[in-house]
């Protein structure tokens, strides 16, 4: 556990998911093994207050967060989240995760995130707008195309990037569209971004399915969490000619055993919010979801979904991490010990921040490529990350998460030990 005073004791939070995590890969880090703190204590945290006047004249204030984990191997790299359940700790653990990611794809980043404890919903646009400005204003000391670049995550899309973009611009003088990525296109944005993450889940999917003997388009899948992630790699997998037999959100679950008309749900998903209503499936209680059987399960919304009972009772043979951290400790031991592979969230769901170091080369350069250069891109380095990492767990006996680790945590700390400690 660690010894920072600010976390909680719960062994179940993000931060110790995290922490039980860099313990596992220990044995495999040789020497590199004396910097290992260097993952246990975030570089910087950040914690700022949000003053907002409503609509209606009253003032509320609001908690913000950015916090940057490791900085050793480049700027810092990580979404900005707007959701009530935000905390320190969880922001911790999400800028954590993205030094893993960005290290364990050869991304010259650091690993960051941010988050505000608000429900986007309830604000108005004009409410979100003052709120985005301000926070962006507060962490604006911190932040920069060299120094940390933000991006959209659950609660925040390409609007919200732009007006942090034109704060900080406007804070500085000069107009600086790389300090953000997940832009719209014509301030700077890249194309593929908003479809990079689910399509990353699709591809490394494709590709482990294959390894352990799946033919996709024979293949029963289920999602859980039918947001920008959920919703383009069940898109892909629909494509691809694989049924989605079920898929989950914050407001009800469904099922078809003959595959989901997918289109149509996104179509009814964009205009409701929510999946609630679709005629086009049979509702289930939510814990009914977790014992059908299934090929290939996806978690693409929170952290902590996967506990050690639900992997006791998922009936799959592949779990895809679209979501940061899905899977408890104890519940990846049990679906090692049940033979169901796990293709862990800092390779399966990196898509994101692949396009996002697209985007921000383009930016630097002036000079943007087409969505078929960005795909094609993309794959290629997705692919050759999970082969890297099933290489290296077949090499040590030990399961993708903890080869995925391997090979990030020694960059990570190589470039920590070759750095040297200033002063």
């Amino acid at each position: 556990m660690s010894s920072l005073s600010y976390v909680s004791t719960d062994n179940n939070s993000a931060w110790s998911t995290f922490l039980a995590q860099v313990e596992r890969v220990l044995p495999y880090l040789g020497d590199l093994a004396l910097w290992a703190d260097t993952l246990r204590h975030p570089k910087r945290a950040l914690i700022v207050d949000i003053p907002l006047e409503m609509d209606d004249g009253t003032i509320r204030h609001f908690e913000g967060f950015r916090v940057q984990h490791n900085l050793s191997r480049g700027p810092g790299k990580g979404g900005v989240r707007f959701h009530p359940d935000v905390t320190l700790e969880e922001v911790m653990a999400l800028s954590a995760w993205m030094t893993v990611k960005s290290a364990a794809l050869n991304l010259p980043f650091g690993g960051a995130k941010g988050g505000i404890r608000v429900d986007p919903r309830e604000l108005s646009e004009k409410e979100l707008e003052r709120l985005t400005r301000r926070y962006t204003s507060e962490i604006g000391t911190i932040i920069g195309p060299q120094q940390d670049i933000p991006a959209p995550d659950v609660g925040t899309n390409a609007q919200v990037m732009a007006w942090m973009m034109d704060t900080y611009s406007m804070n500085i003088g000069a107009t600086t569209t790389g300090v953000v990525t997940g832009k719209p296109i014509h301030l700077g944005g890249s194309l593929g971004r908003v479809n990079a993450t689910g399509r990353g889940v699709f591809v490394t999917g494709s590709s482990a399915a294959d390894r352990i003997g799946l033919t996709v388009p024979d293949c029963r899948v289920a999602i859980q969490g039918f947001g920008n992630v959920g919703s383009v790699a069940a898109g892909l997998f629909h494509r691809a000619g694989a049924k989605v037999v079920a898929v989950q959100d914050h407001s009800a679950t469904l099922f078809e055993a003959r595959g989901l008309d997918i289109p149509a749900l996104a179509d009814y998903q964009r205009q409701h919010g929510a999946i609630a209503g679709f005629a086009g499936g049979t509702p289930l209680k939510e814990d009914e979801f977790w014992h059908q059987e299934y090929d290939i399960f996806v978690p693409a919304a929170l952290e902590g979904v996967i506990t050690p009972e639900r992997a006791r009772a998922l009936q799959c043979r592949l779990v895809l991490e679209g979501a940061n951290g899905p899977t408890l400790p104890g519940a990846d031991d049990i679906l090692r010990q049940r033979a169901i592979t796990v293709v862990p969230d800092v390779i399966c769901n990196a898509g994101g921040v692949t396009v996002s170091y697209f985007e921000w080369v383009q930016d630097f350069s002036s000079f943007f490529w087409s969505e078929q250069e960005i795909n094609d891109r993309l794959d290629r380095i997705m692919r050759e990350a999970l082969e890297a990492v099933w290489q290296k767990a077949d090499a040590l006996d030990v399961t993708l998460r903890t080869a995925a680790y391997a090979i990030a945590c020694e960059r990570i700390l190589m470039a920590r030990r070759e750095r040297g400690l200033y002063p």
